[in-house]
């Protein structure tokens, strides 16, 4: 039995793996990560140094952008459909860009038409994005 629960945590969190599953299983704690590098900034940015919401949100999406990819190349995908990582990172980074407009679309929507706090919208906005980014990036980037 332990031997068992061994294996399973090295196939979930060390282990290489092209098995879509595990690989969404580490996204969501690498989406999470970023979420805290976003959601922390939009916060700090927006409540303590009165940055409007929505550029607040833009700033602290491209910060959580950064972590993302980082968290990502080293530990969700080990295999690379693109050789130079900086024509990689600009796919990364385009596909996270339509992940931005969406962002903004989903906060602007839930806070200014149904005037849900923006912290909410932002929760909501992560939910969905996080689906995106990883489909988006698993078939585009890390078949």
């Amino acid at each position: 039995m332990k031997a068992s629960l061994n294996d399973l945590g090295k196939k979930l969190l060390k282990d290489q793996t092209d098995r879509t599953t595990i690989q969404l299983f580490r996204y969501i704690f690498v989406g999470g990560a970023a979420f805290i590098v976003d959601f922390g900034s939009l916060f700090i940015l927006t409540d303590f140094l009165g940055v409007y919401y929505l550029i607040s949100a833009a700033i602290a999406f491209i910060l959580g952008l950064f972590a993302n990819y980082i968290l990502s190349v080293n530990w969700v995908f080990n295999r690379r459909t693109v050789e130079n990582r900086t024509f990689e990172f600009g796919i990364f980074a385009l596909i996270g860009i339509i992940g931005l407009g969406l962002n903004e679309v989903i906060i602007w929507f839930f806070t200014d038409n149904l005037q849900m706090y923006y912290l909410y919208s932002k929760i909501i906005s992560a939910v969905i994005i996080l689906f995106w980014n990883f489909f988006a990036r698993k078939f585009t980037l890390f078949r």
